[in-house]
């Protein structure tokens, strides 16, 4: 009888403990159906040049390698030379939340970049409504875009949460698109916050387990009060419950600066920096490794009217510690360009502060501000290059300066019409290294001619890209 009423004394308490813990847990239903109404499917139509398969087996000596004679008989069969190929269609899926009734949409910038035709599709009830979407201001360099729709019903919408006052562990929930399935929702935590995954200048992602897959971009990332605290943006190819989000308090700021119709300004101090390191601080005289360190400084820039100087470290902007070279690059950057700062430096062993009045980030006028005699023409490609500065490579979320930047196209050359611009960062050419004038020009000679084709991966503000010419 003892041992009946233990086992059923046991039994007891771990259901008690079961009902409770279920009960402790966050129920997500109500959230997931009252959120996921605001959430549209992004999906966009570009249209593409198709390239000519003939030009990948160029090279061959007498015109003998093995698909000649296939086109040859293609063309007699069809009847002479083939016509010019037409362009096709490419299609994408991405995902979006509505933040205004008035028919502003959020989504990133990677998914409806150079689209054609960009549609916004939301549920009302059991059956879906489509709207023709108009870009109406992006920012590549934190993958954001801002859309709007014209729509004749009440729009449901969502509203930004304070991402700076979220902590790990926080339950979140991500709605979206992911693989074309519409209205997915997932359930996770905040896995850790300022992850910095070499996206660009501005990392500062929210980490998460919730499932984020392809598809799910530029959808919500919602806390249990139903506030949008980031912006699914990223995963990790090779890894599970490792996605990322922008954080609300950053994008909210670009958002209402998007609304107006003009580009994101930012400000910009013209340094060249790199984090502190034990060792560097010891020899400094500083009691740890916080700040920036000033590897130097470009003439007639903010910080050079200011008077600092490559060997500062810089520790506060406006009295707000800079922890690392990355944090001073988001602080600067969130400062309007004009403003003034205030900027506490360490050197020969004391602070000092300095008040600086910022200037505006800008690539291109970086690209042009070099001396012409660094830079070399390719007439043929209508474009100018040169390598980069440790200034520009910095800006770019590079540790060191690699490949070469574009600074001059010319109107209606093959580089032009190839959609290169200047300010890009060419990486490779023909799936090659390229860094320097001789690697540019070996690759051009010595593989893109025979093929009559040249492939450049090029980085433009932080996103990387493919860019074909055709050599003829």
């Amino acid at each position: 009888m003892r041992k009946y009423f233990s086992g059923l004394i046991v039994f007891m308490v771990v259901l008690t403990w079961s009902c409770l813990s279920w009960a402790s847990l966050p129920q997500f239903a109500d959230l997931a159906e009252k959120s996921g109404k605001a959430v549209v499917n992004i999906s966009t139509v570009k249209m593409v040049e198709q390239p000519d398969m003939r030009q990948f087996f160029r090279g061959f000596p007498d015109r003998q390698h093995p698909f000649e004679e296939f086109f040859d008989q293609f063309e007699r069969f069809f009847g002479g030379p083939r016509q010019e190929q037409r362009p096709r269609e490419q299609r994408s899926l991405g995902s979006g939340f509505i933040i205004s009734k008035d028919g502003f949409i959020v989504t990133n910038n990677h998914v409806i970049e150079n689209a054609d035709q960009i549609k916004a599709t939301f549920q009302i009830g059991s059956s879906e409504r489509s709207f023709d979407a108009e870009v109406i201001g992006t920012d590549p360099e934190t993958d954001l875009a801002l859309l709007k729709i014209e729509a004749d019903i009440d729009l449901p919408v969502l509203s930004f949460g304070d991402s700076d006052q979220t902590r790990v562990g926080e339950w979140v929930l991500a709605i979206g698109n992911p693989f074309g399935l519409n209205h997915t929702v997932t359930a996770g935590i905040i896995s850790a916050k300022g992850r910095i995954i070499g996206a660009g200048p501005y990392d500062n992602f929210i980490q998460t387990d919730a499932s984020i897959n392809p598809g799910n971009s530029g959808g919500p990332l919602i806390n249990l009060d139903g506030e949008v605290v980031g912006i699914n943006t990223a995963i990790v190819a090779s890894g599970q419950g490792i996605g990322f989000a922008i954080p609300s308090t950053m994008a909210e700021d670009i958002i209402e600066q998007l609304k107006t119709g003009e580009s994101v300004r930012r400000g910009w101090l013209g340094v060249t920096i790199q984090n502190m390191d034990d060792n560097t601080a010891k020899a400094l005289g500083l009691d740890d490794s916080r700040g920036a360190l000033v590897a130097g400084v470009t003439r007639n820039d903010p910080a050079d009217k200011a008077g600092i100087e490559a060997g500062d470290v810089i520790l506060y902007i406006n009295d707000q510690p800079v922890d690392s070279s990355s944090d001073l690059t988001r602080t600067i950057g969130g400062i309007a360009p004009g403003s003034e700062a205030s900027i506490t430096i360490w050197r020969n062993g004391e602070k000092k502060d300095v008040m600086v009045t910022l200037g505006q980030r800008d690539l291109q006028r970086i690209a042009r501000g070099t001396a012409p005699e660094q830079e070399f023409s390719e007439a043929e490609l209508g474009f100018t290059l040169r390598k980069p500065t440790d200034q520009e490579a910095s800006a770019l979320g590079f540790d060191s300066p690699r490949g070469l930047i574009v600074t001059e196209v010319e109107q209606g050359s093959p580089a032009h019409r190839a959609d290169i611009v200047g300010g890009d960062l060419i990486l490779q050419a023909n799936g090659q290294a390229v860094n320097s004038r001789d690697e540019f020009h070996k690759i051009l000679e010595d593989d893109a001619r025979p093929k009559q084709v040249l492939m450049l991966l090029i980085n433009r503000q932080g996103n990387n890209m493919f860019r074909t010419i055709p050599i003829n």
